[in-house]
């Protein structure tokens, strides 16, 4: 397959849009979904419609992969250890069809503008890409000279992020410095319609997430302004980020190993479901691009991995494969991203919804993956290529 055309009706998919539907026919035309329903609908031949049958296959929305370094990640054991930007079909492969790029320990080499730079490439090859401005530290690094204006003036920009707390990297923000960067995000939000949040780079430190509850306790920024992610890296920190969700809070677990100290990421989310917290406030993410550096106790790295998107599918493997639910846990990768980033029309496959799609085969392995009405893959072959890629 060449070219997807301009109109889909997929036939008979068992659709988890992301709660479940059962049996139902899609027609998706100018990258929308425009029809569900029990009967095929009557097209004229004249509209050259793409019409295929999965014959009962599992149909479930794109994920959304909330933490990602576009550019690369890297650098913290010299220049040699940049990682180069993230390609279209890494995101794809993995069934990302939104991401949202962010600066981490590297803000001066990497900067808001090469980010958002990335950003509009992955948009011209067919994805839905966002970004945050700043990364983990004081004062951020922006494009127009403060948080507030460029979530405000710049469409793809719709947070601030990866901000470093409980982290030897980090610039030790105090409350005062962390509550301007909230009000900003916060009016920023008001103003737009954006996410407007503060997404939270969490590490080892022992200091967890004191800071956060210290910040809302204190002023009258709206809980889900705060964004902690990293937060099953230790065991205790999961536990003290579960509870915050009942003050309002989204928490992101990232898809990593974490040894022993720390919760794997699908015992992070049975864990979650298992508790009394409200289900609508988890999400995953990838940190897809990025380093993944172990350091000892003087803070020297002495050993680094990178991530990619696909540690967020496999997770998702890991819960089909133990018999979850699929009903309960596919909002973690889906709706719950969409709800905490105000992308109404991502998460979900109700009419008017971007016709971003997953086709899992019998296995229950991704076998085509739809972004933006565009086939990216199809019957597990990569259709749709990033510009540089081989």
């Amino acid at each position: 397959m060449n070219q997807s055309p301009a109109i889909t009706l997929i036939k008979n998919a068992m659709l988890f849009a992301p709660e479940a539907k059962g049996r139902k026919h899609l027609l998706l035309a100018g990258g929308k979904v425009v029809y569900v329903g029990d009967t095929v609908p009557v097209l004229s031949a004249e509209l050259n419609v793409q019409v295929i049958d999965v014959e009962g296959q599992t149909v479930i929305p794109g994920f959304i992969d909330a933490h990602t370094h576009i550019t690369g990640g890297g650098g913290e054991a010299g220049f040699a250890t940049r990682v180069p930007p993230v390609p279209l079909s890494q995101f794809t492969r993995a069934g990302v069809t939104t991401v949202l790029g962010l600066l981490g320990t590297d803000d001066l080499t990497r900067t808001t503008a090469s980010l958002l730079a990335q950003v509009y490439a992955l948009r011209e090859e067919g994805l839905s890409a966002y970004c945050y401005t700043g990364g983990y530290h004081l004062p951020p690094t922006t494009l127009t000279g403060s948080v507030k204006s460029d979530i405000v003036f710049i469409d793809p920009i719709i947070g601030v992020g990866e901000l470093a707390i409980s982290d030897h990297r980090s610039s030790q923000p105090t409350l005062n410095e962390l509550l301007k960067i909230a009000s900003e995000a916060h009016v920023a939000r008001l103003m737009t319609g954006k996410a407007g949040i503060i997404h939270l780079h969490l590490g080892d430190g022992e200091r967890g997430l004191s800071l956060v509850r210290e910040a809302i306790a204190s002023a009258e920024i709206p809980a889900r302004t705060y964004n902690p992610t990293h937060v099953n890296r230790r065991r205790e920190l999961f536990d003290e980020a579960c509870e915050l969700t009942k003050l309002g809070c989204w928490i992101d677990v990232t898809a990593f190993e974490t040894g022993d100290v720390g919760y794997e990421p699908a015992a992070a989310l049975l864990r979650y479901m298992q508790g009394d917290f409200p289900q609508d406030k988890l999400t995953i993410s990838s940190d897809g691009g990025g380093c993944l550096p172990c350091f000892d106790h003087h803070g020297h790295m002495t050993k680094m991995d990178f991530a990619s998107s696909t540690s967020m599918t496999e997770v998702f493997y890991q819960l089909l494969d133990d018999g979850i639910n699929l009903e309960r846990f596919l909002p973690f990768f889906t709706s719950n991203v969409a709800a905490l980033l105000n992308f109404a029309h991502k998460g979900n496959l109700n009419i008017g919804s971007d016709a971003d799609l997953i086709v899992l085969d019998q296995a229950n392995r991704i076998n085509h993956v739809m972004a933006q009405g565009q086939w990216h893959i199809f019957a597990n072959e990569i259709i749709k290529k990033g510009s540089f890629e081989n």
